[in-house]
């Protein structure tokens, strides 16, 4: 019923393509996912002194992965508009050629202070390349083929999350910490080779003007937000004035930007979208999932290494439940929810999602490894059975010709969300490690033991300088940890079921057949029958 419809917005050649063109775009979003998951397998490395590592501390490392991701954020605004306006595939392969540049400089860093930085040029070039691949996508499927493709984009970002860790295991114990950056080169060199043949260019006809004073003040706001949560986190005082003050002048300015974009005549995300519960219920559970998803990878790549004692390969390999479950369970969300709903899919996904972090706290030092095994993919399973349908109502709520902007506000969400994660569970686990560990530290000269109590690693490393006579500060270092865990776990698991609350009560339930044939642009409840 829908096709007659459609079917002049599409060619027929575009048409018969069209699933070659769904490959090319997963392959630009594996690069964009494929580094972050990369970099979380070697951070433990990036940590380690010169001249295996750069030295970084935790707090260097938290901003070596939200410098990407807050410009990545900040920029996804300008990036959906400049997209529907100058053409998706012009946007799409610039992005491309930025962040395969930024790849090649992360790789030769010197020093953490260069890895933030060229971290943030990789975000950049990403940030125009994610909104791309998914607005392409909504103008070369048919409405009722969306959720099926959506549904295969999504579990590419498992696929992309399994080979990820693999890859950056594979390369660290064969070479040194910046090639799992230097990978990113020749896959950009072939997406866009691929992308010039195959994919269609696409606009929206009627652009809105570029929102330069909307991104300022996103970019600034997030800047400030994210560096007041890092900061509490490395004092280990969320009271002291300084972070207070960062924190409080970093949601005032997002404020400022909420009520700037709602008096502008061209705004880079319009408020009014989020009148709609339903599209803020689905946005609102992408941001919790990547909450919990970043947070999560960031405190179990330090147990499965700092603890367990498993090298990046293996952890890359113990991770793979994770990613696996996502890649299986993703392009088939859909046929759950054609039989329950979004409301009870998405729902019992973050149910699913909230009890297996709060199952992180039985992990021990020494608890079988397959237990942590069978927590991963239950929690990739969880995620899954969220991110697809959510993907779907927020994609279909908007009409085919704004893609570009429904696709920027739902990555935008993710990306935040990612960020706050790091932020806000490395914060947490960094100040409970820190008030764990700094009663063993009266060995060391008063003025080693703050950068000492750091993090798991700087600790370890003092330990392992000692001698012999560090080895009480091994088994301090792995019970504060494994305490330090267990708390921001049950932290990500009450963020989940605030998620549980907001999902149960605004997304549909299972729809009627008969408003999706009735309402086929611009309705979610329809849409996601």
């Amino acid at each position: 019923m829908t096709t007659p419809a459609a079917t002049p917005r599409i060619p027929e050649a575009v048409h018969r393509r069209r699933w070659a063109i769904l490959g090319v775009l997963m392959l630009s979003l594996l690069i964009v996912v494929l580094d972050n998951s990369i970099l979380n397998v070697a951070i433990k490395t990036i940590s380690t002194p010169e001249p295996t590592g750069l030295g970084a501390t935790q707090g260097d490392l938290e901003w070596a992965i939200n410098s990407y991701t807050l410009v990545f954020a900040g920029l996804l605004f300008t990036a959906g508009l400049l997209g529907d306006r100058l053409g998706r595939k012009k946007v799409l392969l610039a992005g491309l050629a930025v962040f395969g540049i930024g790849s090649a400089l992360a790789a030769e860093s010197g020093s953490p202070v260069q890895l933030i930085l060229f971290r943030a040029v990789m975000g950049f070039g990403a940030a125009f390349v994610m909104p791309a691949t998914l607005a392409v996508l909504m103008n070369v499927f048919e409405r009722e083929e969306q959720p099926k493709a959506i549904g295969i984009w999504a579990g590419g970002v498992g696929l992309a999350i399994a080979i990820g860790p693999i890859t950056g295991g594979v390369l660290l114990d064969h070479f040194w910490w910046g090639s799992v950056f230097l990978v990113n080169v020749p896959i950009v060199i072939v997406a866009i080779g691929l992308m010039i043949w195959l994919v269609p260019e696409s606009r929206d006809p009627k652009p809105g003007r570029i929102d330069l004073v909307g991104v300022g003040l996103s970019v600034v706001g997030l800047v400030l937000l994210v560096y007041g949560i890092i900061k509490g986190g490395q004092l280990a005082d969320f009271t002291d004035p300084a972070v207070v003050a960062t924190v409080v002048a970093g949601l005032a300015v997002l404020v400022g930007f909420v009520l700037y974009e709602k008096r502008s005549d061209h705004p880079s995300i319009d408020i009014s979208y989020f009148r709609n519960r339903v599209f803020s219920a689905a946005i609102s559970s992408l941001a919790l999932v990547f909450f919990a998803l970043m947070g999560v990878t960031f405190f179990a790549v330090f147990y499965t290494q700092s603890v367990r004692g498993y090298s990046p390969l293996q952890t890359g390999l113990l991770m793979l439940p994770l990613a696996a479950a996502q890649l299986i369970f993703a392009p088939r969300a859909r046929l759950v929810v054609d039989r329950f709903g979004v409301r009870a899919v998405c729902t019992g996904g973050l149910l699913l999602l909230a009890a297996m972090l709060a199952a992180f706290t039985i992990l021990e030092a020494d608890t079988p490894i397959w237990i942590l095994e069978v927590v991963f993919f239950l929690m990739g399973t969880g995620m899954a059975h969220i991110m697809t349908p959510a993907s779907v109502v927020i994609m279909q709520a908007l009409p085919r010709e704004k893609a570009g902007s429904a696709s920027a506000l739902s990555n935008t969400f993710r990306q935040v969300g990612g960020a706050l994660g790091i932020a806000v569970l490395g914060s947490v686990l960094s100040a409970a490690y820190r008030s764990g560990v700094e009663d063993k530290l009266t060995l060391l000269p008063a003025d080693a033991r703050h950068a000492a109590g750091e993090s798991i690693e700087a600790t370890l490393g003092v330990a392992a300088e000692l001698g012999p006579r560090g080895e009480p500060l091994v088994t301090a270092a792995h019970d504060s940890f494994l305490h330090a865990m267990h708390v921001t776990a049950l932290c990500g698991a009450g963020v989940a079921l605030i998620g549980v609350v907001v999902v149960a009560l605004f997304l549909p339930g299972r729809a009627p057949q008969e408003p999706e044939a009735q309402r086929p642009e611009a309705d979610p409840v329809g849409a996601e029958r």
